[in-house]
C-alpha cells in the first residue's frame, strides 16, 4: 500500500502523523477546544509544534482539561504547581498568558454566545481553502490573523500576535492550508 503524499511540515514521526492527518485544518466548533488550540498555540511561541504536542496531555492534566471557569480560580499556588510542572513549559509568562486568556475566554464567550461564534466570524462564517504548492507560499500571517490579533489583544489575551493567531486558524480548520498534493488537501 501506497505511503500517502503529506504536508512535509509533519515529517514522519507517529504523533505529528496522526495531528496532520485528524486534526490540523478540520474545522472545530468546540469551545473548550478552540481555547486549548489558543493556549497550546500561545505556549509554542518559539519553540517548535511537536515539542507542545508532546506536552499536550501534560496540558490538560495541569490545566484542569482546559476548564475556563477553573482556570480562572488559580492562584499562586496553581503558579507555583505548573512552574514546577515538568510536563509543560515552565515559562512564568505563558502560564500568567493562560490564567489571563481564561479571563477573556469567559468575557467573549459571554459576549458572543460561544468562543466559536467569535473566532468564526473573522473568515465569515466558513473555512478559507488556500491552494498553496509548496511550504514556502504559506503565509506566517495574513490580513485575517491581524484582525483577530488585534482583536483578541483589545479583549485582554496574551500571546496572540498574528503568527500565533495564524497557526491557531490552521489548527482549528479555520483555513485550510494542508499543500495540494496533500492526501488531505480539500477533504478537511
Amino acid at each position: 500500500m501506497k505511503t500517502p503524499t503529506r504536508c512535509p511540515w509533519c515529517g514522519d514521526d507517529p504523533l505529528y502523523v496522526a495531528y496532520h492527518d485528524e486534526e490540523w485544518g478540520v474545522p472545530c466548533h468546540d469551545d473548550r477546544k478552540l481555547f486549548e488550540f489558543l493556549i497550546l498555540e500561545g505556549a509554542q511561541a518559539g519553540l517548535s509544534w511537536i515539542t507542545i504536542l508532546r506536552k499536550r496531555e501534560n496540558y490538560r492534566r495541569a490545566f484542569d482539561g482546559f476548564d475556563a471557569d477553573r482556570i480562572v480560580r488559580y492562584n499562586e499556588a496553581d503558579m507555583a504547581r505548573l512552574l514546577a510542572d515538568a510536563g509543560i513549559v515552565r515559562n512564568r509568562l505563558k502560564i500568567s498568558a493562560a490564567i489571563a486568556n481564561a479571563r477573556a475566554y469567559l468575557a467573549t464567550r459571554e459576549q458572543f454566545g460561544s468562543f466559536d461564534a467569535y473566532l468564526w466570524r473573522f473568515v465569515d462564517g466558513r473555512q478559507q481553502k488556500n491552494t498553496w504548492r509548496s511550504l514556502a507560499e504559506v503565509p506566517a500571517e495574513t490580513p485575517e490573523s491581524r484582525a483577530l490579533s488585534k482583536d483578541l489583544s483589545v479583549r485582554g489575551f496574551k500571546f496572540v500576535g498574528p503568527t500565533i493567531c495564524y497557526a491557531h486558524m490552521q489548527a482549528v480548520g479555520m483555513v485550510d492550508d494542508h499543500l495540494v498534493g496533500c492526501h488531505r488537501h480539500g477533504v478537511c
